[in-house]
């Protein structure tokens, strides 16, 4: 059974940075391609950031400069640093394979940039 388990997120201030995990059994990230996604009020879930097994990384346009993906193949874990965070930021953030998502998407982590 998939679980994926993200975490990391809280109340950050504008220009804060803030670090995601998502944590993954059942799933091995070493050999999917991962992304994180986010969705913000009233929004639909968009595509944040990616990254291939072999390490290419890839960023939506409002994110790129800001935020890093990463993963720890031996943790099964993959990462998000975000840096310089936007009011425009705040939403809950998943992790899930791309270009495809699974079925089993985790409870998310709320990250909320407010003064």
């Amino acid at each position: 059974q998939v679980q994926l388990v993200e975490s990391g997120g809280g109340l950050v201030q504008p220009g804060g940075s803030l670090r995601l995990s998502c944590a993954a059994s059942g799933r091995d990230v070493s050999i999917n391609d991962m992304g994180w996604y986010r969705q913000a009020p009233g929004k639909q879930r968009e595509l944040v950031a990616v990254i291939t097994t072999v390490g290419l990384t890839n960023y939506g346009g409002s994110v790129k400069g800001r935020f890093t993906i990463s993963r720890d193949n031996a943790k099964n874990t993959v990462y998000l640093q975000m840096n310089s965070l936007k009011p425009e930021d705040t939403a809950v953030y998943y992790c899930n394979t791309w270009p495809r998502p699974g079925d089993a998407w985790g409870q998310g982590t709320l990250v909320t940039v407010s003064s």
